[in-house]
C-alpha cells in the first residue's frame, strides 16, 4: 500500500492582517506561520517611507507575539532573501525547504492579490484555501443582496441596514436621537485661538528603528520623511492612543470634524483608519466603545454617531463597492481629465495655502484628515483636470491608511467623480469659500479668496466655475447642481470671461 502524505498545512499572513483572531489562524491553530517584507509589495507604488515602516515594524511586532503564544513562525525580513520577491516566491520557497502539502491564508483586501492568489493551487501545486475575513462587519453576500437591483449604491442607506444589524445607536428599530444622521451638527469652523489637546504619539522602539534603517536605505527616495513617525505598531499602542483620543478628543469631534487649521495636522481625529486597516484595532470593538461613551454621558449624539458613521457606513459601504465594481471600477475616467500631476502634489511648494498645509502634513506624517483630502488636494485634483490614474496613484501612495480597497473608491469615485456618480450623487467640488469658512487658510495666503479671477485671486475661485461651465453637458441636468448652473446663469458676461481666462492661464503654468 502507497504511503500516505502527510498533511503539513502553513498559514500565510499579509502586512495588513495583524489580527490575533484572524480566521486563517483560527483554522488551523497548531500550524506553522510565514510573514515576509517582499520588494512587490513595498514598491508596486512609491509608498511614503512612514506607510512602509508602519506596516513592517508592526508585522514584526505581530510576529514576535505569535511566537510568544507558541506559533512557530518564518519571517522574512526585506533584503534577507534576494530571490524573493512575491508572495508566491515566499509560499514556494517553504514548500521546497517544509514539503507544505496546503496554505491556509485570509482572503486579501485588494483584488490585485486575490487575483494572483486564485492561481496559486495551479502554479504552486499545493491546496490554497482562501478563507472570508471576518473582520469586516459585512461580508461580500451581503453587500451584493443589498446592491441587487437598486440604481443607485448610497452610503446613507447601506449605513442604516449596519445599525439595523449591529444594534449601534439604535433604539429598537429606530435610530437614537430620532434621526440617523448628524452631518449637518458637524460642521463648525474652529473658534480664533483654539487650540486642540495633545494628541499621544510613540517613540520608536528598537524593532521600529531597525525598520526605519531598512526603510531610509531602500526606499530613501519615496515621498516623505522618517524623522516624525509616531505610529503605534502594536495593538496595545493602538489600544492606548485610541483610549487617550476616547478621553480628549471625542467629545468635541463631531463639533470640528471638518474643520482645519494650518500647523495642526490631526485636530479631534481619532487616526484609527491605519491601525483598523493592517488589524491592530477590531472595527466593532471601536465602534461599541464610542457608543459606551454617549450611553454615560461623556460624549453628544453628533460626534458619536458622526464617528460611527464613518467606520460602520463608510469603511464596510466603500468595502462593498471596491469588491462588487472591480477589476474595471478604476479605468473610467467621466470628465475626459488628463493633465499630469503637478510636482508640488510631492514638494508642498506652492502659495496656496490650503494645499500647502494639506500636502505638509502628508509628507510629515503620512497622513491628512477626511476633509483635506476631499475638499483640498482632491477638490484641486477635480477642478484642474487631473488624470485620475495619476491622482489615485498619489493618494495609495502617500497616506498610512492607504490601501487600495479603500483608496480607490474614496479617490476615483468620491474625490474625482470619475465613475460618473457610482459612489457620490454629485461631485465634491467647491471654490475657496468652502475652504475660508472651515480653516484659517485664507487669512494667510498669497491669495485672495474674496477676488473670483485674475493674478491675485484664489484659484479655487475661477477654476471651479470654469469646472462647471467646461463640464455642464454632464452636470447640467443633475438635480443635485441646480442651484450651482442658475446661479451661473445670472453671471455677469465680464465675470465669466474673467474667469475662463484666469483658469486657463492658471493651467496653462500648471507643472
Amino acid at each position: 500500500m502507497p504511503e500516505k502524505m502527510t498533511d503539513k498545512p502553513l498559514i500565510l499572513i499579509l502586512g495588513d492582517q495583524l489580527s490575533p483572531h484572524l480566521s486563517s489562524l483560527a483554522a488551523a491553530p497548531d500550524a506553522p506561520v510565514l510573514m515576509a517584507e517582499l520588494p512587490d509589495e513595498a514598491s508596486y507604488v512609491r509608498h511614503h517611507q512612514q506607510k512602509i515602516t508602519l506596516i513592517f515594524s508592526a508585522m514584526r511586532h505581530f510576529a514576535n507575539a505569535l511566537e510568544a503564544q507558541g506559533r512557530k513562525v518564518t519571517y522574512i525580513h526585506y533584503g534577507c532573501e534576494a530571490r524573493l520577491n512575491s508572495f508566491a516566491d515566499a509560499v514556494k520557497m517553504m514548500i521546497e525547504r517544509e514539503n507544505i502539502t496546503r496554505l491556509i491564508v485570509t482572503e486579501p483586501a485588494e483584488w490585485r492579490l486575490m487575483h494572483d492568489m486564485q492561481n496559486w493551487s495551479d502554479r504552486l501545486g499545493i491546496a490554497v484555501e482562501i478563507l472570508p475575513d471576518s473582520r469586516f462587519l459585512a461580508d461580500h453576500d451581503m453587500f451584493e443582496k443589498w446592491a441587487d437591483g437598486k440604481k443607485q449604491l448610497r452610503m446613507e442607506f447601506f449605513y442604516r441596514e449596519m445599525r439595523r444589524k449591529t444594534g449601534l445607536l439604535m433604539n429598537g428599530d429606530e435610530p437614537l436621537g430620532g434621526q440617523w444622521n448628524y452631518d449637518a451638527d458637524n460642521r463648525k469652523k474652529l473658534p480664533k485661538g483654539h487650540v486642540p489637546p495633545p494628541r499621544l504619539h510613540f517613540a520608536p522602539d528598537a524593532v521600529t528603528q531597525n525598520v526605519m534603517h531598512i526603510v531610509a536605505q531602500h526606499f530613501g527616495n519615496h515621498v516623505g520623511t522618517l524623522d516624525k513617525f509616531a505610529w503605534p505598531v502594536t495593538a496595545a499602542q493602538a489600544e492606548e492612543q485610541f483610549a487617550h483620543w476616547l478621553d480628549f478628543c471625542l467629545p468635541q469631534f463631531g463639533d470640528y470634524q471638518d474643520a482645519m487649521k494650518t500647523d495642526e495636522a490631526f485636530l479631534y481625529h481619532g487616526l484609527v483608519g491605519a491601525a483598523i486597516n493592517i488589524g491592530l484595532l477590531d472595527p466593532l470593538k471601536v465602534c461599541q466603545a464610542v457608543e459606551a461613551r454617549y450611553h454615560s454621558g461623556h460624549a453628544p449624539l453628533n460626534a458619536v454617531e458622526g464617528f460611527i458613521r464613518q467606520i460602520l457606513g463608510w469603511r464596510e459601504f466603500i468595502r462593498g463597492l471596491y469588491w462588487l465594481k472591480m477589476p474595471d471600477y478604476g479605468d473610467s475616467n467621466y470628465f475626459d481629465h488628463h493633465r499630469a500631476l503637478p510636482d508640488f502634489y510631492y514638494s508642498g511648494d506652492t502659495d496656496m495655502a490650503c494645499m500647502r498645509a494639506a500636502i505638509g502634513a502628508t509628507r510629515d506624517y503620512a497622513y491628512a484628515h477626511h476633509i483635506q483630502r476631499l475638499m483640498v488636494t482632491g477638490n484641486f485634483a477635480l477642478l484642474a483636470g487631473l488624470a485620475p490614474e495619476a491622482v489615485n496613484r498619489w493618494y495609495l501612495e502617500v497616506y498610512a491608511d492607504a490601501f487600495e480597497w479603500v483608496q480607490l473608491p474614496n479617490t476615483h469615485g468620491m474625490a474625482l467623480f470619475a465613475d460618473g456618480g457610482i459612489v457620490g450623487s454629485k461631485p465634491y467640488s467647491a471654490s475657496g469659500a468652502y475652504i475660508n469658512r472651515m480653516s484659517d487658510h485664507c487669512s494667510d495666503c498669497a491669495y485672495k479668496v474674496k477676488e473670483p479671477h485674475g493674478d491675485t485671486a484664489c484659484p479655487f475661485n475661477y477654476l471651479y466655475w470654469d469646472f462647471m461651465i467646461r463640464h455642464r453637458d454632464k452636470l447640467g441636468g443633475n438635480p443635485r447642481m441646480g442651484m450651482v448652473y442658475r446661479n451661473l446663469d445670472k453671471m455677469p458676461d465680464e465675470k465669466r470671461s474673467g474667469v475662463v481666462a484666469s483658469a486657463a492661464k492658471f493651467l496653462e503654468k500648471l507643472k
